[in-house]
């Protein structure tokens, strides 16, 4: 099964125009305290860009096309990577934090301020 699929330049253009202002509108609007969950709760879309990048890298035909495949499929997967190390640690935030434990030598403290040994 062969695809093709041919995009002209300007129509490239305006495509990645209208995701830019899109994305940019709708982030604008969401609250800072909801920014945060949601940009580590979409790591997909990083997945997205790799499966991407990989499709225009095995694609490729010139050492530009290669090039460009490559740094797509290279940078998606730091993002996704990044993107999940930063969900890891900001899910580490809401962990219930573990009671302290009683000190094991609370008698010897308590013997060497009396002067008691």
């Amino acid at each position: 099964m062969q695809f093709s699929i041919a995009i002209s330049g300007f129509v490239a253009l305006y495509i990645f125009m209208l995701a830019a202002f899109a994305g940019w509108v709708i982030i604008g609007h969401v609250p800072a305290i909801l920014h945060t969950p949601l940009m580590s709760g979409s790591n997909f879309v990083h997945g997205i860009v790799v499966v991407g990048g990989i499709f225009a890298l095995l694609n490729a035909s010139t050492v530009q096309e290669q090039a460009i495949g490559f740094l797509a499929v290279l940078l998606g997967a730091g993002n996704a990577a990044g993107g999940f190390a930063v969900t890891d640690r900001m899910l580490a935030m809401f962990q219930p934090s573990e009671p302290k434990p009683a000190h094991a030598n609370k008698g010897e403290h308590e013997a060497s301020q009396t002067g008691k040994a």
